[in-house]
């Protein structure tokens, strides 16, 4: 999986970071970090998978202090890179030794983005909710944008295309998805799925659609030539952004998660 990200990483920020789809949905996922923000705005922040830094670098325009990680070394060198101003801590850590990493460290906010954590099966996922209670103080919050199961633009795609047997892949145990020219073995979860697994360190809060009307991003090419349609679906998009039952019919969504 590691080589298959830094391969990825190169190309990036020119298929999916800079595109109008991807900058549509990453605009999605900061209005719930603004919204969570308003309340209670946390003293340390940890993203896991940051790719190339992006959201890493608004968090911490934000004021927040930051500790962005991800498995590709590629992708952490591309962040560095980014970072001018040295304001992220940027280290390269997979799920599976964050809780050793940061042993003794409490965040009060961490971030994954853009389905990070569909790369780890149900039981992989479980581990990681308990890894994570390790490192949370009490009322700490969990802010995880997951791939669901029921994506609504995908069926249309495959059925426009008249591929039928890829119409409900992300309902299979797995599927393999393509990262930029890569191939990524990738578990689609649905948010009840994710309450599930992460109980009993951490209950549900809400539900964010992310991508319900703004398109996937592999559809880039053909909102390229109709640019006011993608305008008026993300206008759309902000309008429902709101409607929790609309997650799982997403491309993507913002689970919220607060530590019990």
């Amino acid at each position: 999986m590691k080589t298959g990200f830094d391969s990825a990483a190169e190309s990036y920020d020119d298929t999916f970071t800079n595109t109008s789809i991807g900058i549509l949905q990453r605009k999605a996922v900061h209005a719930v970090l603004s919204d969570l923000f308003e309340i209670r705005k946390p003293e340390k922040v940890l993203e896991i998978n940051c790719g190339t830094g992006t959201d890493a670098l608004w968090l911490a325009d934000q004021g927040f202090k930051v500790i962005a990680t991800d498995i590709s070394e590629r992708m952490i060198e591309m962040a560095k890179a980014k970072d001018k101003c040295k304001s992220v801590h940027f280290e390269v850590a997979g799920f599976d030794t964050l809780a050793e990493k940061f042993n003794g460290s409490q965040f009060e906010l961490i971030f994954s983005n853009f389905g990070g954590l569909n790369c780890l099966t149900k039981k992989e996922l479980g581990f990681f909710f308990e890894d994570l209670g390790k490192i949370t103080p009490p009322n700490a919050i969990l802010a995880l944008v997951v791939m669901p199961k029921n994506t609504l633009w995908e069926r249309f795609y495959f059925f426009a295309k008249g591929q039928w047997s890829e119409i409900q892949r992300r309902e299979k145990e797995f599927a393999i998805a393509d990262v930029n020219g890569e191939k990524i073995v990738t578990f689609y979860h649905n948010p009840n799925e994710i309450v599930r697994l992460a109980k009993p360190a951490f209950k549900l809060n809400r539900v964010y659609p992310i991508g319900f009307f703004v398109p996937p991003s592999y559809l880039e090419p053909v909102f390229m030539k109709h640019p006011n349609i993608l305008a008026s679906l993300g206008k759309l998009e902000r309008k429902i952004r709101k409607i929790s039952w609309l997650a799982r019919f997403s491309d993507h969504y913002c689970i919220i998660l607060g530590k019990e």
